[in-house]
């Protein structure tokens, strides 16, 4: 299904995405199949490119990369999963991090911060149960990050959600390898 769709070039972008993407573009030394596909949509692909961006600014990176991955792994949206792996390694988070966040065992989690445990038993329990019946977790989220963040890692959801429908139904495969594909778990 997914080659229904024709894949965008750089130079086929609509002019204002192209600008906007440009630097991501020439950083990565791609443009990926994501945008390739949904770039038929500028307008609303600028929309949700502006709403990540402002998302990342809204939260430190600890927690941007925890739901990203968390959300990326239990979607089976490889190809936001490794583009997530590269950048919390670029970022500075451990090896052993990442690792720790896309496995989901709480009870070995010596990695992970009590707020990083907080907001990822969030994120997997509004996955669950499609938003509802999270009202604990959710103001276990409040009191240890405050209300404004917590609204920011709800949209945050919805975003990395959005991306990992929208990349599986493409059949989306990672363009470059995981960074963690031959080391040790």
């Amino acid at each position: 299904m997914s080659n229904l769709i024709p894949r965008l070039s750089f130079s086929e972008l609509d002019p204002q995405l192209a600008e906007l993407l440009r630097p991501k573009v020439e950083r990565l030394n791609y443009l990926g199949e994501f945008f390739q596909c949904t770039g038929h949509q500028p307008d609303a692909l600028i929309s949700f490119h502006k709403l990540t961006e402002d998302l990342k600014r809204a939260l430190p990176d600890n927690l941007t990369e925890l739901v990203a991955l968390t959300i990326a792994t239990k979607l089976d949206n490889a190809y936001e999963r490794v583009q997530h792996e590269r950048l919390a390694l670029k970022l500075g988070f451990s090896e052993g991090w990442v690792r720790q966040v896309t496995l989901f065992e709480p009870s070995h989690a010596e990695k992970l911060s009590a707020e990083e445990l907080l907001v990822q038993r969030f994120v997997l329990s509004v996955l669950e149960h499609h938003g509802h019946n999270t009202t604990g977790e959710f103001e276990s989220v409040i009191e240890a990050i405050g209300y404004k963040d917590a609204v920011a890692v709800l949209m945050l959801i919805g975003r990395y959600v959005m991306h990992a429908l929208i990349a599986n139904c493409l059949a989306l495969e990672p363009p470059v390898s995981s960074p963690l594909s031959n080391a040790s778990c």
